[in-house]
């Protein structure tokens, strides 16, 4: 009988000592060996941990699980990518299943508010069988990385907790990644949170959702996601046949520094230079890149050609220095919904990159403020 250590003992294995979490803290065991194939790969000096110098480029993709800002990750932190939640006393119904593709289950966590918890404190304010407005979010990463998981994380959970407070659910949703070589394009990433949304709609009885009552918000790529959650009609992109034709309708958006438009790429030139590359073109076309389709998929994916003057309410907040999704972005979408009649607001942030980075001063308006914004947009768009 092979017997295994004690959780919070210290093992040595291979040279390497790790100290084992408690079984209150211990992550799943597929995260966690998540988190050790990538300190194998990443640990130069074999010490144990990550350091930012061992591999720059790649730290910067996880730089967030830094908790300590040591400029060092753990197995632990590393293992925290996977298993972060929202922890707001309500209901979590975690992993939830919205469709299959291939052997791969697509999964989305939902949190509910605590006033629609089923326990005896519940009052007679909010009964147990009322239906919830959702708001769905996307995660950013570039359509490469990122996870469900970043609901929980920084202003993201500030946000969400403000709003389930308010009576929301927030359902945050993982779809597949364009990940080298393995034929996933942006479409595929779209085609997935549309379907996570079908899934919502179509089970809103059992899960106490308000299918009439759907917002979604999103960050970097999932900022265009989000758009065209928003913009686009249900029966649009369609992807898993059990799901398709599932109705639901939007009320309102916000996208945090997401793209609008691909057809033009000179937006994503934030210093209009010569030598300009289109870095996202590939996860748009794949291996389709034939002048005969390019253009079509390019607008496909462009939440700007779905833009009318009927289309529910979106608040675009973009940093005036970001340069991986440069501002114009939102000057751009704000331009057509003037000339139309369609309801965008925008809200600049002054010396903030990507992520509301601090560049050469403090970010204006404060974070602070961008989460209050956003939380008062949702506020303002729903009905009584």
């Amino acid at each position: 009988m092979i017997r295994l250590p004690i959780p919070g003992t210290i093992l040595l294995v291979a040279s390497h000592w790790f100290l084992l979490p408690s079984l209150a803290d211990a992550a799943p065991p597929a995260q966690t060996a998540a988190a050790t194939r990538l300190m194998q790969k990443f640990d130069k000096n074999d010490n144990g941990t990550w350091e930012q110098n061992e591999n720059s480029r790649a730290w910067n993709r996880y730089r967030k699980l830094d908790t300590n800002q040591d400029k060092k990750l753990s197995i632990d932190e590393l293992s925290q990518e996977q298993t972060a939640s929202l922890d707001t006393g309500g209901e979590r119904k975690l992993d939830l299943v919205y469709k299959t593709v291939g052997q791969r289950e697509m999964l989305l966590d939902l949190y509910y508010p605590a006033k629609l918890d089923s326990s005896e404190q519940q009052t007679d304010e909010r009964p147990t069988d009322e239906r919830c407005p959702v708001i769905v979010y996307t995660h950013g990463g570039g359509w490469a990385a990122g996870s469900k998981q970043g609901a929980a994380k920084g202003s993201f959970k500030t946000v969400f907790n403000q709003l389930l407070d308010h009576g929301f659910a927030v359902a945050s949703v993982n779809y597949r990644l364009c990940k080298p070589n393995s034929g996933v394009m942006m479409r595929d990433c779209v085609i997935d949170s549309k379907d996570a949304v079908r899934y919502l709609a179509k089970n809103s009885e059992t899960l106490r959702l308000d299918p009439t009552r759907f917002f979604v918000m999103g960050d970097s790529a999932g900022g265009q996601i989000a758009q065209m959650l928003l913009l686009t009609t249900p029966d649009t992109l369609a992807g898993d046949e059990a799901l398709a034709g599932t109705p639901y309708q939007m009320l309102a958006g916000v996208s945090w520094y997401g793209p609008s438009d691909f057809e033009k790429t000179k937006l994503f030139n934030h210093d209009d230079r010569a030598d300009f590359r289109d870095r996202f073109g590939p996860r748009i076309l794949g291996s389709n890149s034939s002048d005969a389709n390019k253009l079509e998929l390019y607008r496909e994916m462009s939440p700007v050609n779905f833009l009318r003057a009927d289309s529910p309410p979106l608040l675009m907040i973009q940093g005036d220095k970001d340069t991986t999704i440069p501002v114009k972005h939102a000057h751009h979408v704000k331009q057509k919904a003037d000339v139309i009649k369609a309801p965008v607001e925008v809200m600049i942030i002054r010396n903030a990159g990507h992520n509301w980075r601090k560049v050469d001063a403090d970010i204006d308006p404060s974070r602070d403020a961008i989460v209050e914004r956003t939380v008062q947009f949702f506020l303002d768009h729903l009905p009584n």
